[in-house]
């Protein structure tokens, strides 16, 4: 039996791979842009779009409340398109900004709905530097310094708001890079995963999985996904029938 599921971030990368991924399993999706002229994407997909912005916690409240989800997802993120790279330095504070006060705040909107489940994109590439391969529990990088200090702090808040969401049931999906549709991107460094690869892990996780993380990236030296393909079932190989 399907789940009502709120989405927030419904209209990024993953987001637009995912929604059809969740209506294909008979879930039903209720999926937010902070901008209008995305809304109507999202509706063609065939979710219910809402528009609203994380920062704007009363409206987040009111659109979580209104959609009654069951398990939420959280996609959000305030990135380039193509990652431009003279667009990332400002980029890196807005985005590190949604991971830890937007999380915050898509937290408590959740708990007050009632929510059994809060599933979340965090990154793969956040490990302090150790022996490789890196497994979900080895430590993230609190000591980085410069730009990555930013991006580590917004993941490690992120991290800490989702897993700490007790008597919800919290899961970090740690991605690899992003490549595929939508991603302005054919292939991408190790550890890479394809964009609806990614999406299917968070399909997977509205129904398995514990609390916790989850690497999910393709077979690389640098991070190890055995928990995601064991407990989730999940597979790095995964795309959608045409």
């Amino acid at each position: 039996m399907g789940c009502r599921i709120f989405l927030a971030g419904g209209s990024g990368a993953i987001g637009r791979r995912l929604i059809p991924q969740l209506l294909a399993a008979g879930h039903q999706v209720t999926a937010s842009t902070r901008q209008a002229a995305k809304a109507e994407e999202l509706r063609r997909l065939g979710a219910d779009p809402v528009v609203v912005d994380v920062f704007d916690r009363a409206g987040l409240h009111d659109a979580v409340a209104a959609a009654r989800p069951e398990i939420v997802i959280h996609q959000l993120t305030d990135l380039p398109a193509g990652l431009d790279p003279s667009r990332m330095g400002e980029a890196i504070a807005r985005n590190a900004r949604i991971r830890d006060e937007g999380t915050r705040n898509l937290v408590d909107a959740a708990k007050a709905a009632g929510v059994r489940r809060l599933i979340a994109q965090s990154i793969a590439w956040a490990y302090a530097p150790g022996a490789e391969p890196h497994a979900e529990a080895d430590p993230l990088d609190s000591g980085a310094e410069g730009g990555r200090a930013v991006s580590v702090g917004g993941v490690l808040a992120l991290e800490r708001h989702v897993l700490g969401a007790s008597p919800m049931t919290g899961i970090v999906l740690r991605y690899g890079h992003l490549y595929g549709p939508g991603t302005g991107a054919e292939a991408a460094a190790d550890p890479a995963v394809h964009v609806d690869a990614a999406a299917y892990a968070a399909l997977l996780a509205v129904e398995r999985g514990s609390q916790g993380a989850f690497n999910v990236a393709e077979p690389n030296g640098h991070i190890t996904t055995d928990k995601a393909v064991s407990e989730l079932g999940w597979r790095a190989g995964f795309r959608p029938a045409a």
